[in-house]
């Protein structure tokens, strides 16, 4: 059990943390400490479970989100998973990683973006991918897509306009335009048999909060 906690040893855990914390400043409450704790507990669970390099898969989910500061000071003009791939390369040579774990890692971080063009093809990569797109469902999702509302001063509900007109990063970004942009989808996305079955359960959570929450705010009671 110890040994899927910390799979690189709790010092070269807790150094890789203290890295990753270093370029975190600026980075809104949505991917602060928590979400990479969880993305990282959720990828050796589902790592150990099929047999992953756990070395590379615990590497990859403490440093996926790196390059997330450069992403929102850009307000998405940069791709946090590309730029995040680039910095560990930089940071586990420092470390003394070998070449061939190095790229395996950076594949992984690379890749792990839901809107982005590189395809997931290790083992490793996939798992990331899954779990960092499990915490972006269920009621953590929704919790932390409010988070991120508030961040850019959208309002809190807007399920009386066009969605697919709306703009991210503005007021109409709200958890439910996230909802029916990404969270709603992201169970048919998912690339491993365990991080489906975790996804179909949690999807089915946020269907009925948001469909309660369309009640609540045009007023109507439940069953209506």
């Amino acid at each position: 059990m110890i040994r899927e906690k910390y799979p690189l040893g709790k010092e070269l855990t807790g150094k890789l943390r203290e890295i990753a914390a270093r370029h975190r400043d600026g980075v809104g409450g949505c991917h602060g400490p928590d979400h990479i704790d969880r993305v990282h507990r959720t990828a050796l669970y589902i790592g150990s479970l099929m047999g992953a390099e756990l070395e590379i898969l615990s590497t990859a989910a403490l440093l996926h989100d790196i390059g997330r500061r450069y992403e929102m000071e850009q307000q998405g003009g940069i791709c946090h998973a590309e730029k995040g791939a680039e910095l560990a390369r930089d940071i586990l040579q420092e470390l003394g990683f070998p070449a061939e774990k190095i790229e395996a890692i950076a594949h992984c971080i690379q890749t792990h973006r839901y809107r982005g063009e590189n395809v997931p093809k290790s083992l490793e990569a996939k798992i990331l991918f899954d779990a960092d797109k499990l915490d972006s469902i269920g009621a953590i999702g929704i919790g932390r897509a409010f988070l991120f509302a508030g961040q850019v001063g959208a309002k809190l509900h807007n399920g009386d306009v066009d969605i697919l007109a709306s703009r991210s990063y503005s007021t109409e970004d709200t958890a439910y335009r996230e909802f029916k942009f990404k969270m709603s989808k992201v169970k048919d996305r998912l690339l491993t048999p365990e991080g489906r079955r975790l996804a179909e359960e949690r999807h089915g959570f946020m269907e009925i909060y948001f469909d309660r929450l369309d009640r609540e705010i045009e007023g109507r009671c439940m069953g209506e």
